[in-house]
């Protein structure tokens, strides 16, 4: 009895295995580490930054940005940001959203000139442009240049994302949250 039961159990797990095999085929795809993100019918995966040092290192470094990749910076709290382009190698668009993924304002951000050899980090920060979201924002994207204007965004479209999975792994990040 104890084996015909085993058997039973196996049969069910092969069962589900396969079910979750085939039934995943017509699945939304996901992808590990990143956010889902939809702008104007098209799907983006953005890496997620959501405490201070992975915010402040943003895009910096990086050579391009994936037609369907990008960043989501996330904040506790809405609040007027300020975006600049620090050690960023390639330009790249930049929209604020609020708390709901309305887009309150988006730019078209412009590779700066490197640090110079002997400028201090502060003589630097100080030069570089500032792309001020002009309203309290609690998202903001960063993706591949010329897609908003592709898009055809304009402030008040709403993006698609998950702001309250978000907000909720924003507060646990920062240690406010359980």
């Amino acid at each position: 009895m104890a084996a015909g039961r085993l058997k039973g159990w196996g049969v069910l797990a092969l069962a589900g295995l396969l079910a979750g095999l085939l039934g995943g085929a017509g699945c939304e795809e996901q992808r590990e580490g990143r956010e889902r993100v939809e702008i104007k019918g098209q799907v983006f995966w953005l890496e997620p930054a959501l405490d201070d040092a992975t915010r402040i290192r943003g895009l910096s470094g990086r050579m391009e940005i994936a037609p369907d990749g990008g960043m989501v910076f996330v904040f506790a709290q809405p609040a007027q940001q300020e975006f600049v382009m620090r050690h960023c190698l390639t330009d790249m668009d930049i929209a604020f959203l609020d708390g709901a993924g309305r887009v309150l304002s988006w730019y078209e951000m412009k590779v700066e000139e490197p640090q110079r050899p002997g400028e201090s980090d502060l003589d630097y920060e100080l030069r570089l442009k500032r792309y001020a979201s002009r309203f309290a924002s609690q998202f903001v994207i960063e993706v591949a240049p010329g897609t908003l204007n592709r898009l055809g965004v304009k402030e008040g479209d709403t993006i698609g994302l998950d702001a309250p999975g978000l907000k909720a792994r924003v507060l646990r990040a920062d240690g406010r949250g359980g």
